[in-house]
């Protein structure tokens, strides 16, 4: 029973991939592969990305609460022509009924 093993009488003697250098030069293959700087790159470019799409979502959502507004308006118009006409329609036929003119409402003329 002897730890990591190893046979009793045996020291390893230290390997080449244990020095400072060796780790080094290996940090620095691993640093090279994993290209920080192009990392770093693109996760910029895809946060100016997010920040355009965020902007843009802004303004179409602003946009759309505009034309939101404008429906409502168009529609409180359009219901205050049509309480209006129906006034105007009542009061046309009060005149028809007091002077005695048939009402045909597919005459076309009046």
């Amino acid at each position: 029973m002897y730890p990591y093993g190893y046979y009793q009488g045996y020291l390893p003697q230290p390997a080449a991939h244990f020095t400072p250098e060796y780790e080094f030069q290996q940090f620095e293959q691993y640093d090279s592969d994993r290209q920080p700087q192009q990392l770093e790159r693109r996760v910029t470019a895809l946060e100016r990305q997010n920040q355009d799409q965020s902007r843009e979502i802004t303004r179409l959502n602003r946009q759309l609460v505009n034309l939101a507004d404008q429906v409502k308006m168009l529609n409180q118009t359009v219901d205050r022509h049509t309480r209006r006409l129906n006034r105007l329609n009542q009061r046309l036929r009060a005149v028809e009924n007091r002077l005695n003119i048939p009402f045909t409402p597919f005459d076309g003329e009046f």
